[in-house]
């Protein structure tokens, strides 16, 4: 080999290692891929301060909503692999590859995983116009009013949008599905009574529930959920398997330095796992996480796979 090529190839290896091991050396942004409001950017602002205190740098919560979180996922995987532009991963992030056909990024080339920080059941809320106070009701009411009932999301192929779409598919139902730039103005929507439900975190939702603002019918997850022990799975309800759990996770750009990635999930685990932490996602409906980097691998595989599933299933096609 030549030396010179050698010397280049060490002093290389040898910056990288020095700048993993100073890491975060300036402020950190976590991009969210949605507009303010929603239960990933509750989660990131949640996060954020913790990271600060641990790493001594400021973290900053960044909303690149838009393009069915296509704007803010490009933006991480075309920032320098040097760990200071993080992705806060939503579900749709192995949901969007099959309905996309063109993507600016390779989502199984492009990122390197971190940690999974949370899972949270989908709960269906109705704004209180609706005359139905459990699944039941509110299939016969769609049955009864076929192409007039519809339900906001955050946007297409996300997670509360292929909720409503499993619905319809288990169901026999045509409720239309209305997209939004973002769980925000989706929730602001269905608050006002402009669309008639929606599939949404329980996160970003357990206020109007509990303020009355808007009723939830059940929650799409096998178990019932601790925040909210009186209300029965769609499983209970009559629909046997229907399961859609919304999760946020980390990522950085590819080729991120391992020593950066292992020092990020190290701390952002400690931080999930914290007793206090820990309490505040269960209280909002959220089950917290904090895997390996191995098993938010896995995790974000099987995803694509699941979801794929479904929007066979649903007859979603891809454009």
């Amino acid at each position: 080999m030549n030396h010179k090529y050698l010397f280049l190839l060490v002093f290389s290896f040898a910056a990288g290692l020095a700048q993993a091991q100073n890491y975060p050396s300036k402020p950190v942004r976590l991009i969210v891929p949605f507009a303010a409001g929603g239960s990933t950017d509750v989660i990131a602002r949640i996060l954020a301060p913790k990271l600060s205190e641990v790493w001594g740098q400021q973290v900053l919560v960044d909303n690149r909503p838009g393009g069915n979180t296509v704007i803010g996922t490009d933006i991480v995987a075309k920032s320098p692999p040097d760990g200071h532009v993080l992705l806060v991963t939503p579900a749709p992030f192995t949901v969007v590859p099959s309905v996309l056909t063109k993507l600016p990024y390779d989502p199984a080339k492009d990122f390197e995983p971190i940690t999974l920080i949370n899972t949270t059941p989908m709960g269906l809320v109705v704004h209180p116009g609706v005359p139905a106070k459990n699944l039941k009701e509110l299939i016969a009411l769609a049955k009864a009013r076929p192409g007039q009932m519809n339900f906001g999301s955050s946007g297409s192929g996300g997670v509360p949008h292929l909720s409503g779409e499993l619905l319809n598919t288990m169901a026999g139902l045509k409720i239309i599905h209305v997209p939004y730039k973002g769980n925000a103005p989706a929730l602001a929507d269905l608050v006002g009574g402009h669309v008639d439900m929606a599939f949404n975190g329980l996160t970003s939702v357990m206020s109007f529930i509990k303020s009355g603002r808007l009723r939830v019918l059940g929650v799409t997850s096998l178990t019932r959920t601790a925040a909210l022990p009186d209300v029965p799975t769609f499983d209970e309800q009559g629909l046997k398997g229907f399961q859609a759990v919304a999760w946020n996770g980390l990522t950085a750009p590819a080729r991120t330095p391992k020593e950066a990635i292992v020092r990020i999930q190290e701390a952002s685990a400690r931080i999930i796992k914290s007793p206090e932490l820990a309490e505040q996602l269960k209280r909002d409906g959220s089950d917290p996480v904090g895997s390996t980097t191995a098993e938010f691998t896995a995790h974000l595989r099987d995803e694509v796979v699941k979801w794929k599933k479904v929007l066979d299933r649903a007859g979603i096609k891809s454009f």
